[in-house]
């Protein structure tokens, strides 16, 4: 399975909601976005030497922490050398070899997007409970559909209601509650379920990952 978690818009918790779901679903966390990556740091090769030709895919992949990583580069040097038609490639040997990925995709719905999701078996959704970041969140359901990876459920973040969610894009939606235990954990480079497990965003987010197992074996 290769799920990406993408949301058009940025700052909307897409890193957040895919370390969360990687780490439920023992899955590896890809940072697909090349040119602003926000998940850890890996101190071996990363996605950007993956792309260069330089290292494996599965070599890449850092299992020191709570979740397997294929972090990304973060310098534009490093961006720039990329050959985008490795991409896929990449994430199915990655996946190949470890079974479940996760990708965290950057905002909008350029190239490095549309690469993503046409790798990519399914689509988790991240937006706020706003018209603007509903609006892109429902650009990047079109562009999937047409890639054909499918809907499988749409994390509102700092919410507590969904049915209108739900109802405007017709699959599962889970409310992420505000807390401040979502700050702290990406301040320590940690997934929330890890850090903080019986939190309510923890909760929702372990609820977002039964949906996901519900339409994958993982």
């Amino acid at each position: 399975m290769i799920l990406a978690v993408a949301g058009g818009a940025g700052g909307v918790g897409t890193s957040t909601v895919a370390l969360a779901l990687a780490d439920d679903l023992g899955a590896v966390c890809v940072d697909g976005d090349l040119a602003m990556a926000d998940l850890p740091e890996s101190r071996g090769p990363d996605l950007h030497d993956v792309l260069a030709g330089r290292a494996d895919p599965f070599e890449a992949v850092d299992e020191t922490g709570p979740v397997a990583l294929l972090a990304c580069g973060r310098t534009l040097a490093g961006a720039a050398a990329c050959d985008h038609d490795r991409l896929a490639d990449a994430l199915r040997a990655v996946e190949r070899e470890y079974g479940s990925v996760v990708v965290d995709c950057p905002a909008g719905l350029g190239r490095v997007v549309g690469e993503l999701l046409a790798a990519a078996d399914s689509v988790v959704l991240v937006a706020r409970g706003t018209g603007g970041a509903l609006a892109h969140a429902d650009q990047v359901r079109t562009l999937a559909r047409g890639l054909d990876a499918g809907l499988v459920a749409v994390a509102v973040t700092r919410a507590t209601e969904t049915s209108d969610v739900r109802e405007q894009f017709g699959a599962p939606a889970v409310a992420i509650p505000e807390s401040a235990v979502v700050e702290q954990a990406t301040r320590h480079g940690l997934p929330v379920t890890t850090h903080a497990t019986d939190s309510p965003p923890a909760r929702a987010l372990a609820d977002l990952a039964s949906v996901v197992r519900r339409t994958h074996t993982v």
